[in-house]
């Protein structure tokens, strides 16, 4: 209390005025840590507000289309994440290049679960065509990334298919998982999707020459020690039975 007996003025925080780039990422850091823990439809403006601590008419100001200007802004922002997923430096065995674009790609599934899942699973009210191509453009740019690191510039089709069919796989195998409780624990994920991944191709590569020479240069690279060599000692007693097949 002061001396008139009223209690001191609490000091506002000064006011910080931001750029436009400043105030607009503001706002899609809000509304994509909202679009994380609930599907699209269940996110207002003024949610988006709140969270970032600002008006709505400010909203209004830097998305004048509302609400699906915002979510498609959030979406392109939350889709250069995942595709920069995949940019990896061409450095050691190809395994363990998929893992480190994997561990990427999964901390971003953990982080944005709910948000995830509305994302490829498509069904929302705000979803359109060009929503719909931005999650097309990740999947492309993914694929592009692994046939790049496989040095396969001109892929044959069935190359082409097995790669995305892996792609996709990665897609359905996070949704069962965050549909699973988050079960198995990540690690154990990649490494399961890596072994799909090798399995794919070795299987491609037996009616594909193209294939073949991805995977045998791929394969060169490998240590008796990583994955490959670990997956080959776990599968050996398996197929040992079915040497009558040859």
């Amino acid at each position: 209390m002061n001396g008139s007996g009223t209690a001191p003025a609490v000091p506002r925080p000064a006011y910080r005025r931001l750029s436009v780039e400043q105030r607009r990422s503001q706002l899609l850091s809000a509304a994509l840590g909202l679009f994380a823990q609930r599907a699209p439809e269940d996110v207002s403006l003024d949610d988006v507000a709140n969270a970032a601590q600002v008006s709505r008419p400010l909203v209004y100001r830097y998305f004048p289309g509302g609400k699906q200007q915002l979510y498609e802004a959030a979406l392109r922002s939350a889709a250069d994440i995942l595709e920069g997923c995949f940019d990896e430096p061409e450095d050691g065995p190809l395994t363990q290049r998929l893992g480190r674009a994997l561990d990427r790609y999964l901390a971003f599934v953990d982080e944005h679960d709910a948000g995830f899942s509305a994302l490829l699973q498509g069904g929302s009210v705000v979803e359109t065509t060009r929503t719909s191509a931005i999650v097309d453009e990740v999947r492309r740019t993914a694929a592009e990334q692994i046939l790049h690191h496989l040095g396969a510039a001109n892929p044959s089709p069935r190359l082409r298919m097995a790669v995305r069919t892996w792609i996709t796989a990665v897609e359905a195998a996070s949704l069962i998982w965050l549909d699973e409780d988050k079960r198995p624990p990540l690690d154990e994920l990649r490494d399961w999707l890596v072994d799909h991944f090798v399995a794919l191709l070795t299987a491609t590569a037996a009616s594909d020459e193209q294939a073949a020479q991805a995977a045998r240069a791929a394969l060169a690279m490998e240590t008796a020690q990583g994955p490959v060599g670990e997956l080959a000692r776990r599968i050996l007693p398996i197929v040992a039975d079915a040497a009558h097949l040859l």
